[in-house]
């Protein structure tokens, strides 16, 4: 456990620059790097002589350095030039730009190389893709020669560098029996034939051949399921021990008021709604605090169950604690659910860091429902009299957040909201330690948006005919910019490139409109002021980056515009369309596709013809993965990095196997299957 837990920075013989390498990649402990898979494997498995190659063929080739050579090419770069005697002949080595290796490689060293060769009827050259240095012909090679693991990289941190950490620590590891390294009782891993974690890392890292990977990959992805698994079984079995701290009763009298307010609203609910919020208000009535995770569509009407459980909440002489993600979307929740409160006689207040209804602690009593951001879980706010707590797609409000309430004293009912569609498989394995409520269907009179994939060529037409559309029927648009570089938050290169649309729409697309640009780097009072102006139609066109909820309720856009649609994952393009078709007018959403993309449309076409988000979400997992469902690793559902949370066959099985864990064993008797449980709680799931 000791040795596991070591900083990555007491890695012998390692600059500090790689130690900031691998932190960057969240590699902070020794555990981190073990755990730090290869994404793929190089076969450099076949070594012969040099005289029994053939042109193209991918070979290992061992030899003395004979000479070594640096010479200028005609496009004034520099060529290494190495020979090679293999003892049967001698071989051409060359590399470009890496005038280092004359210090590195002196005539007399035993190298081994890997990569394609060139073979002509006397010579055999090589641009080596891997070498290393021998002491000895016939020595153990880490880079060559073998099934050689790749990893994914950073600037300045290669494979290479990977493998040789990675292989220091495994060298540690042999100091470790199996027992001790051991996650899983020995007689479960008998009952699904499972090899011990210690030969896992040994061969997931440095595999003899394909079958020992695929071993380990089956061990390894055990490891993740039962984890998580047992993790959520223990979260919903503590859960469930404890009790409230204020109880709220759902008598005869509060749900004919209850009703009467439902009545009273210009719309009825749908049977879905009805149904998640008979089960709410059941949990409300129970003892023990409730855990329940709603999900439905963007306008499916998630936000009238939450204002009806707080109204119950406020007839037990309790307050409500609604958390939104960002200061927009707080805003969003506290101009519908004022509108509502105001028919009822509750008091809201917003409280976040650019307004505050509430600045003095004495003042909180004054309200019912307090809207904001995690703010609201500062030392510095102080409410007394919670008995439920509302977070809006919040899916890591877990056990550091809710150790906090604690300490105020506070142990509330919670429910969480998504407009996130999640796939069934994917509910109820990450999501098992809650209790799932569904909206599936939306408002009767709804009209379905129509959605068209653009190609390049056709964009021109379609600006067009988003110009009449503006001008005739005076409705407004948004333009979704994605993310350009391969990161989970907004770059300063995003906002660059969402700047250059915006211009570029401005003064050559839509010259007689008037246009906005909103992005996360902008303050909270500008990006206020924006959706205000916009939603009081002072611009036509809205132009925004992918990571801000753009246009939360404003009936009169009807036009959504996606630039590289192709960068999105579906359920993201879903969440997106949703903010457009909210009024009674016709509403369209377009999908710009670069021209490199118009080959494999399939994707796209299934998102155009499909409204349903759980059918998009079901359909994105089967074709892209967990890990990618909105493009970037983040976004999804799973930090998962070996198992296949589509492979129900792994799940059920890992499932049985905590059933079992559970009624035969004591976590505190496993050390180490216990660290990794609260380190996944605190650090990775969090949803508790």
């Amino acid at each position: 456990m000791e040795l596991l837990q070591s900083s990555v920075s007491t890695l012998p013989r390692t600059a500090v620059r790689t130690i900031k390498r691998l932190q960057s990649l969240g590699i902070l402990t020794y555990d981190d790097l073990l755990n730090y898979y290869p994404v793929r494997y190089d076969d450099y498995r076949k070594t012969i002589p040099a005289i029994s190659i053939k042109d193209g063929e991918l070979v290992t080739i061992r030899g003395k350095i004979v000479s070594f050579k640096q010479v200028t090419t005609r496009k004034r770069m520099t060529m290494q030039k190495v020979i090679i005697n293999d003892g049967f002949l001698d071989i051409e080595l060359f590399w470009y730009n890496q005038a280092y290796l004359n210090n590195i490689l002196p005539v007399g060293t035993i190298l081994s190389v890997s990569g394609v060769a060139e073979r002509t009827l006397l010579n055999v050259s090589m641009k080596p893709s891997e070498y290393e240095v021998l002491k000895n012909i016939d020595d153990r090679s880490i880079h060559t020669g073998r099934l050689v693991p790749v990893y994914a990289q950073t600037y300045g941190l290669s494979s290479k560098t990977i493998r040789d950490k990675i292989l220091y620590l495994l060298s540690k590891l042999e100091e470790i029996s199996e027992n001790e390294l051991e996650l899983i009782p020995n007689v479960l891993l008998s009952e699904n034939n499972l090899i011990s974690y210690k030969n896992a890392l040994n061969m997931i890292h440095f595999p003899k051949d394909t079958i020992e990977v695929e071993n380990a990959r089956k061990r390894l992805a055990f490891n993740e399921l039962f984890i998580r698994l047992l993790s959520s079984h223990l979260i919903k079995s503590e859960w469930k021990k404890g009790k409230i701290s204020k109880r709220i009763l759902i008598t005869r009298d509060i749900l004919n008021k209850i009703n009467e307010f439902i009545s009273s609203l210009p719309f009825k609910l749908t049977t879905s709604q009805k149904r998640s919020l008979n089960e709410v208000l059941e949990d409300l009535n129970k003892p023990v605090p409730m855990n329940r995770f709603l999900q439905g569509d963007v306008g499916s009407g998630k936000t009238i169950v939450a204002m009806c459980a707080a109204f119950a909440t406020c007839l037990n002489g309790l307050q409500t604690l609604i958390m939104a993600p960002t200061e927009i979307l707080a805003q969003q929740h506290y101009k519908t659910l004022s509108h509502l409160g105001s028919k009822i006689g509750i008091n809201i207040a917003l409280q976040t860091s650019s307004h505050k209804d509430i600045k003095k602690t004495k003042a909180t009593n004054n309200y019912q429902i307090v809207i904001g951001t995690q703010a609201l879980l500062s030392k510095d706010f102080k409410m007394d009299n919670v008995g439920l707590i509302v977070i809006d797609e919040q899916h890591r409000f877990g056990v550091r957040q809710r150790s906090l309430l604690k300490n105020k004293g506070i142990n509330p009912h919670l429910l969480t909201m998504t407009a996130t569609p999640i796939p069934r498989t994917v509910s109820l394995t990450l999501y098992s330690e809650l209790d799932v409520s569904v909206i599936d269907e939306m408002p009767k009179g709804r009209k379905i948006i129509k959605t068209y994939v653009t190609p390049e060529q056709k964009r021109a037409n379609g600006y067009e005919w988003i110009r009449n559309q503006i001008s005739n029927d005076n409705v407004q648009a948004y333009v979704v910019c994605p993310l350009i570089e391969n990161s989970d938050s907004e770059t300063m290169t995003s906002v660059r490139a969402a700047t250059d649309v915006f211009k570029h729409l401005k003064d050559d697309i839509f010259p007689n409109f008037s246009l906005a640009l909103l992005h996360g780097k902008l303050k909270s009072r500008e990006k206020k002021q924006i959706m205000e102006d916009f939603n009081a139609k002072k611009y036509q066109i809205l132009v925004s980056t992918s990571v801000v909820e753009v246009g939360i309720d404003v009936s009169n856009a009807t036009i959504m515009i996606i630039e590289g649609a192709e960068r999105f994952g579906l359920a993201q393009l879903h969440q997106l369309r949703g903010r457009i078709g909210r009024g009674e007018k016709q509403s369209y959403c377009f999908l710009f596709t670069s021209n490199h993309y118009q080959q494999k449309q399939k994707r796209l076409q299934f998102f155009a013809s499909t409204n349903s988000g759980l059918a998009l979400a079901e359909y994105d997992l089967k074709n892209r993965g967990p890990g990618e469902l909105y493009g970037t690793k983040q976004h999804g559902y799973s930090d998962l990095k070996i198992a296949d949370i589509m492979d129900t066959k792994s799940v059920n099985i890992a499932q049985t196997a905590v059933k079992e864990f559970t009624d035969n064993y004591k976590l505190d008797d496993h050390e180490y299957l216990k660290s990794c449980i609260e380190s996944y709680q605190i650090n990775q799931i969090a949803r508790d």
